[in-house]
């Protein structure tokens, strides 16, 4: 069985790697890395398929930025140019990026089964591009692998009971994986001797292309009590100088740093406050509290007993749930850390 797997930004890579690992063990199974390039940079993309151990993608479609529209219709082109040539048994999509609505239709109009890893997801806002994705690529999809009890019933209200397969988090296999990876010597040099921190990361263009969202943001972390560490996204970095954007000298903005650099800084900071979904889940899976700064989150599930909590960019709000009480015990939402298996499984 020939397996296509598109990939095109960093979150995907980690998912990947963690289904690619299984998918190389199992008998009777080849798999087609293609990669759309969404993020093309060495920081953002070479450095995660080293680290993870990913094989070098199979093709690289260098399609890089570009409007909405203008980077899907690229990749549409570039990925059914490579469909023709493989012509795979299945192509499998992950997450909410133009690569996975891009990746799904290419499929699906050439009567390539397709299947979605992470499933299943709504944050019922629909001015997010992500939504829009998720909702196009789980209806145009065969086979849909979801991470969570709550996301199989989201499928079951969109008539989607049928394809749904719920699976756990792919996210969950990948932390239990790495962790036991990291050690000093992925401490990142830019956070210094600093011992006691809070992680934070800003990325989506609700806060990012929001002056007034930025400013407020950047006004809570100038008066929290620890060092707010942000590995920031160049493009963000320069909106920040653009509109002198006050950072407390509290405020350590560093480089975009590696998945397991990623990991060394969850596993010893204090809190994390985040925009991102990716790190609200791995927050709660490395039993860390939780500030999300966006007015609704996909994964309800780590709201439970305190461990996150949603703010916007509210100031005030934001430093009130830094001071909150410590939170009750934790669910196991997300599954028994085999979702790799379980998706393996379900394709054959």
């Amino acid at each position: 069985m020939k397996i296509a797997t598109i990939v095109g930004a960093r979150p995907q890579f980690i998912k990947a790697a963690t289904v690619s690992r299984v998918l190389r063990r199992t008998d009777g199974m080849h798999e087609v890395i293609i990669h759309t390039g969404q993020h093309y940079d060495a920081n953002m993309s070479e450095i995660f398929f080293k680290e993870l151990q990913i094989p070098e993608p199979d093709y690289n479609l260098e399609v890089g930025s570009a409007t909405h529209g203008k980077q899907t219709g690229m990749m549409l082109d570039r990925i059914e140019q490579v469909l023709l040539k493989e012509m795979p048994d299945w192509v499998l999509t992950y997450g909410d990026t133009n690569s996975t609505v891009a990746g799904s239709l290419a499929a699906t109009k050439l009567h390539i089964p397709t299947a979605h890893v992470e499933a299943g997801l709504r944050s019922f806002n629909r001015r997010m591009p992500e939504e829009i994705n998720r909702i196009a690529t789980d209806h145009v999809s065969d086979l849909l692998f979801a991470p969570t009890r709550n996301a199989m019933e989201l499928l079951a209200r969109e008539g989607l009971t049928e394809r749904a397969c719920f699976t756990g988090d792919v996210m969950f296999d990948s932390i239990l994986h790495y962790k036991q990876l990291v050690t000093e010597k992925h401490r990142p040099q830019s956070i210094g001797d600093l011992q006691e921190y809070y992680l934070a990361t800003i990325h989506r263009p609700e806060n990012t292309d929001d002056p007034q969202r930025l400013k407020d943001i950047f006004t809570a972390f100038s008066k929290l009590d620890k060092t707010v560490v942000i590995p920031l996204h160049p493009r963000t970095q320069k909106l920040i100088g653009k509109l002198n954007v006050p950072a407390g000298h509290n405020v350590k903005i560093v480089e975009p740093v590696s998945y397991l650099q990623m990991i060394y800084l969850l596993k010893h900071c204090s809190m994390v406050l985040t925009d991102s979904g990716g790190l609200q889940k791995e927050a709660y899976f490395m039993q860390k509290m939780c500030v999300t700064l966006r007015d609704e989150t996909e994964w309800i599930e780590t709201l439970e007993n305190g461990w996150n909590v949603i703010v916007g960019a509210d100031p005030e709000k934001i430093i009130r749930a830094v001071n909150r009480p410590q939170p009750g015990a934790q669910s196991k939402a997300f599954g028994d850390g085999k979702a790799a298996e379980k998706v393996v499984e379900f394709l054959k």
